[in-house]
């Protein structure tokens, strides 16, 4: 070993103690850097495959929508036959949404509403997954199963009875009709763990939705299912090149584009933000070395006297940098993982102590705090905070270096 590291090492661990209290000090300021920066960059991940996984499961990986953005498709049956034709087509299945007023009592809500096809092997949202009440073989065109937070809303339970009121009832008022509002009965409740699905959304069948708002055949999209792990814009590219001009393929990443940048620009802007805490602790290791400079003045004059050239001397204080950067990285990860690994627990009982429980599971996005490890955010994090921590050592590698010998012997 070069006799400048092995200087480095004993200057971080000395004799007769374990360890120094710098040694201790600068090591800690690294880790909490580090296990903060890891904490919010892996929650940040699961937040976003949280959100991907869900809206895949809700909506599908494509939507095949009229090329005139509000029209109806009066005949689906020709796109919907290219569509299955595709390779890497799992499902598609024709569906319509909008919204509507719901009543129970003198209970009202302003539900999102869609269909569903009744054959799971057609159906591109796992329903069936998400039901917590009732049965898919319940669901008929005079019933509706509803989410959990709607019914909650609501009061309604299995076999409740809701009225449901649609837009072409006001198209129909206008030409001095009245339509009574649709009598639907609850046969299933689902939960699928995303807050703003389940706090305001109904499902219906195809012919239901037709009625409601007076579709006869037509239907407002399709919605596609791929194969795992086919790339969703590349099949929307595709697909568009083989449909008629009158259809328009939009894959999820396009239609959920500007909330997935909001979520990225998010999770850099953090990452910007909390670096400053690894750059706080490097000038906590600048203090301390150039502390130690100064006390040991004499001793690099003698370094230099005895042969050493600046380079090395320079080199035994970037080491120690590099060294204590190694080591609150590793403890940083460390205490990340097991900060994650625990991270329910915590703010749950966190949520306990300030009686907030009830506005958690009430704003909450999901059942639990989803994580996301990803090896390029450890690689990036654990490169940043050793490149950092080792030039916090130049500084004072610097002054060392450039000090000439007897200037240093003449020290007092």
């Amino acid at each position: 070993m070069p006799w400048y590291f092995y200087l480095a090492l004993k200057q971080l661990f000395p004799s007769g103690r374990p360890i120094s209290f710098f040694t201790v000090v600068s090591t800690c300021g690294v880790m909490l850097g580090v296990m903060i920066l890891i904490i919010v960059q892996s929650v940040m991940n699961g937040f976003g495959e949280e959100i991907r996984g869900k809206i895949i499961d809700t909506s599908g990986h494509l939507q095949i929508e009229s090329a005139r953005p509000g029209d109806v498709i009066d005949d689906v049956s020709e796109a919907l036959e290219v569509v299955r034709e595709h390779p890497e087509v799992l499902k598609a299945t024709p569906y319509a949404y909008g919204f509507v007023m719901v009543q129970r009592g003198q209970r009202p809500a302003f539900p999102f509403i869609r269909s569903v096809a009744l054959d799971p092997e057609e159906e591109v949202i796992p329903i069936e997954d998400f039901l917590v009440m009732g049965e898919l073989d319940d669901l008929d065109d005079d019933s509706i199963f509803l989410s959990s937070g709607l019914a909650g809303n609501l009061g309604a339970r299995v076999g409740s009875i809701v009225e449901v009121y649609s837009p072409l009832m006001l198209e129909r008022l206008k030409r001095d009709e009245i339509l009574l509002p649709r009598e639907l009965e609850v046969v299933g409740i689902f939960d699928s763990g995303w807050h703003q699905v389940d706090e305001n959304t109904m499902v219906g069948t195809l012919r239901l939705m037709q009625d409601l708002y007076g579709l006869e055949e037509g239907v407002h999209a399709i919605a596609v299912r791929l194969e795992k792990g086919y790339d969703a814009d590349r099949a929307a590219r595709e697909l568009n090149s083989e449909l008629p001009p009158q259809f328009i393929a939009e894959s999820w990443l396009d239609s959920n584009r500007e909330f997935l940048f909001v979520l990225r620009l998010e999770k850099n802007v953090l990452f910007f933000l909390l670096l400053f805490i690894v750059l706080v602790a490097a000038f906590a290791i600048t203090s301390s070395l150039l502390i130690t400079v100064v006390r040991k003045t004499k001793e690099i004059g003698l370094l230099g006297a005895l042969g050493g050239q600046p380079r090395q001397i320079a080199a035994a204080f970037c080491f120690q940098g590099f060294l204590l950067g190694v080591a609150g990285t590793v403890f940083g990860i460390l205490a990340a993982l097991a900060v994650l690994y625990f991270r329910n627990d915590i703010v749950y009982t966190f949520a306990r102590m300030t009686q907030s429980e009830e506005a958690l599971m009430r704003f909450y996005q999901f059942a639990q705090i989803p994580v996301h490890y990803s090896k390029t955010d450890f690689i990036v994090i654990a490169t940043c905070s050793i490149l950092i921590s080792t030039v916090a050592g130049l500084i004072p590698a610097v002054r060392a270096a450039l000090m000439k010998p007897t200037e240093a012997f003449r020290n007092e």
